[in-house]
């Protein structure tokens, strides 16, 4: 048995070295053939080499090349390595060595299992993301954003966790904690460089119905987009302005109550300026807040907190009500406005924190017994003023007009989908071609002298 397993791997070893030799897997590239370009998400280098998980997805990949080669496609079937970023700095922490030595190292290492699996990459097209030459066009596409309007600096409500020190992305939270050290992510005010993507929103839902995608995948890209149709309505509060943004301005009648998010600009302020008598309360909830990631304050399964600001009230435009104004950790700041107007006779989350808190719940639209639970099927407008009798698309119509007539309302289009932060306080990564100047502001490093590279550090560790 032994002998004849050390048969087929000399075979397989005899005939790899010659699909390597006489390079098989490069693309010829001189237009006799169809191209394909096979490409897949290139691996990070850490941990000890490629894992059940890579051989799945690689060998399907390898399976396509191969297929297309069959059909006369002249293929290329690229495989390098996502060998910036996190991953590779937190194994090189834990190992107690440069992650400049231990990418190139596992490179290698990752390269070999390609070979020893078989697949038909091409390895003269194999590329690094560390790799300057990699980073120099990286840094020149970056350039290209910036000088598009398309690159910009901002505070954001970031996970941070803060024994890697760093940011982390809502999809690397596992049940609300960092996926590296496990430990509690807090969400904190963090100046981020981001990517513009909301501007092309349109034209990633336009998109989708010329692309041959499976129905589930675009239903996901059009919920992860989430364009929505409705109004900005202006709420006064004393001397400031708090905008709220609403799919249903048709239901402003039913609104008892206003909940602001934690890092909301306007609460500091009203903090600051003493008018939250029960100020001490407040900022204990804010830090309380701080200490959740968005996936817990946004858990549709728990119960939802709150303190009510004494001494705020906010005005009603359209009925001039005098209605209570929460800090709820619900809310989230780079949503909208970071606020909400609460209809809780017709969403049962509303509902839910009405009770909690005993506030008014007012009907407005007809159909069921609100006294059980909200009602959440439109119905003709009651209780409502103007909008008495009309149906939702009438009620909505008229409400932007009489708002927008009056100066404070005004119709919008949102998305869910935020644009992109994605600079991390980390060192192993790419540094952001800018230099920044008092004068100018922001300001692009000569072309001529990409790449920027990071500085060799011995003590890269976050401070």
């Amino acid at each position: 048995m032994a002998e004849d397993i050390k048969k087929i791997r000399d075979r397989e070893a005899k005939w790899q070295k010659k699909w390597q030799e006489s390079k098989v897997f490069t693309p010829k590239n001189d237009g006799s053939k169809q191209p394909f370009y096979m490409l897949a998400e290139f691996p990070f280098p850490s941990g000890t080499g490629l894992h059940g998980g890579h051989m799945l997805n690689y060998t399907g990949c390898d399976v396509m090349a191969r297929f297309r080669r069959m059909q006369g496609f002249d293929v290329l079937y690229p495989l390098g390595f996502d060998s910036l970023g996190i991953s590779a700095e937190n194994y090189a922490t834990k190992i107690g060595r440069h992650p400049s030595v231990v990418v190139r190292e596992l490179a290698e290492k990752f390269t070999k299992n390609m070979l020893d699996m078989g697949w038909s990459i091409d390895l003269d097209a194999q590329v690094a993301t560390s790799d300057p030459e990699f980073i120099k066009w990286t840094q020149w596409m970056f350039i290209q954003f910036f000088k598009a309007g398309l690159a910009y600096k901002s505070m954001l409500p970031m996970n941070w966790c803060p024994k890697c020190r760093t940011t982390l992305t809502n999809e690397e939270l596992e049940d609300g904690k960092c996926n590296r050290c496990h430990g509690e992510v807090e969400v904190r005010e963090k100046m981020q460089w981001n990517l513009a993507i909301t501007k092309y929103a349109d034209k990633l839902l336009d998109g989708l119905n010329m692309v041959d995608y499976p129905e589930k995948v675009k239903r996901d890209q059009i919920n992860w987009i989430g364009r929505s149709t409705g109004a900005d309505v202006d709420f006064r509060v004393g001397d400031d302005v708090m905008t709220v943004y609403t799919t249903r301005v048709d239901t402003i009648f039913g609104v008892t109550f206003c909940a602001i998010a934690p890092e909301h600009k306007l609460l500091a302020k009203w903090l600051d300026e003493g008018k939250i008598t029960n100020a001490d309360e407040v900022r204990a909830y804010i830090k309380q807040s701080a200490a959740k990631s968005e996936f817990d304050r946004t858990d549709a399964t728990k119960d939802k907190t709150g303190v009510k600001l004494e001494g705020i009230m906010a005005q009603n435009p359209f009925t001039g009500a005098m209605i209570p104004v929460f800090v709820a950790d619900y809310v989230l700041v780079n949503y909208a406005h970071g606020t909400i107007m609460a209809v809780p006779a017709h969403d049962s989350r509303d509902y839910a924190f009405a009770k909690k808190f005993d506030l008014p719940i007012i009907q407005v639209l007809a159909g069921g017994d609100i006294s059980q639970a909200a009602w959440e099927e439109d119905g003709e407008h009651i209780n409502s003023g103007f909008m008495d009798g009309m149906g939702k698309a009438d009620a909505i119509a008229a409400a932007i007009k009489v708002g927008s007539d009056a100066g404070f309302a005004r119709p919008k289009v949102r998305y869910r989908m935020g644009d992109w932060g994605f600079s991390r306080q980390m060192y192993w990564g790419e540094p952001i071609p800018l230099v920044y100047c008092e004068k100018c502001g922001w300001v692009p490093v000569p072309e001529s002298e990409l790449p920027l590279m990071q500085p060799h550090m011995d003590d890269f560790r976050p401070t």
